[in-house]
């Protein structure tokens, strides 16, 4: 393991994010501050309660993981993109470094940033409204695991587009609505049956429920099925990315 190579790469993806620091960092933050005043205080004063949780406090995990997905595919998709769409995405394949020491720093540098993010619009979160968080470390891991999970996903993006187009098109219209259609800001027992049945097809609903569970103890879904589906995508990331790799799909391109 060429962990200079992994070093060089880390660092210079978190550097990135130093010169960019008012859209990579204060951005999200006061995005989500805005869904606190529309969704927590117009709404909220509406709908006091959702199964016995006050309604502010209920929508913080949701709010979070609508951050932390988006952030998490923009991060690591633009930071594999731009080797690419400068030319020196050949340095990189030509240097000694395997495909997984350059897919760990480009991504662990993309997770780094969403969970920061993440972190900051937790503490941000308490100003608005209540908190409590029943299992803390559960709440860490499913964190950690949806930074890793969608910043690989990211990197797959990254990798798969061919302009700066293409680059937004997978977070713009799949991502973001299925995140919102997930149960971020409703608890899926408050739609019809039918609907019910067809949000369980989403699966970031798995992610969102089971990072709720970690807060208030309660879920839309068993958290051990939550752990099971992120950790299935997880694989299956992994898997395309040790595919593109192996045949060169669009690296070059």
């Amino acid at each position: 393991m060429n962990l200079q190579a992994i070093k060089a790469i880390y660092i210079y993806e978190m550097a990135r994010t130093r010169r960019t620091l008012l859209q990579s960092i204060v951005s999200p933050v006061i995005s989500t501050s805005l869904y606190f005043v529309v969704f927590g205080a117009a709404i909220g004063s509406r709908i006091e309660e959702v199964e016995g949780v006050g309604y502010g406090s209920f929508i913080v995990p949701g709010l979070i993981m609508l951050t932390v997905l988006t952030q998490s595919v923009s991060n690591a998709s633009f930071g594999i993109y731009f080797p690419k769409f400068l030319g020196t995405m050949y340095e990189l394949l030509s240097a000694p470094v395997s495909f997984w020491e350059i897919v760990i720093g480009y991504v662990g540098a993309a997770a780094t940033k969403s969970l920061i993010i993440g972190s900051i619009i937790l503490a941000t979160a308490g100003l608005f409204v209540p908190l409590r968080i029943d299992y803390p470390l559960v709440m860490l891991l499913f964190l950690v695991l949806t930074c890793v999970t969608f910043s690989l996903l990211g990197f797959i993006i990254g990798i798969w587009a061919k302009n700066f187009e293409q680059l937004q098109l997978v977070p713009l219209l799949i991502i973001t609505p299925l995140v919102f259609l997930g149960g971020s800001f409703y608890s899926i027992s408050m739609l019809p049956p039918v609907w019910q049945t067809v949000t369980l097809f989403n699966p970031v609903l798995y992610l969102i429920s089971g990072f709720r569970w970690s807060f208030f103890g309660q879920a839309d879904v068993s958290i051990g099925l939550s752990l099971a589906m992120i950790a299935l995508f997880l694989a299956i990331c992994l898997a395309v990315i040790w595919w593109i790799f192996r045949t060169g799909y669009r690296l070059k391109s």
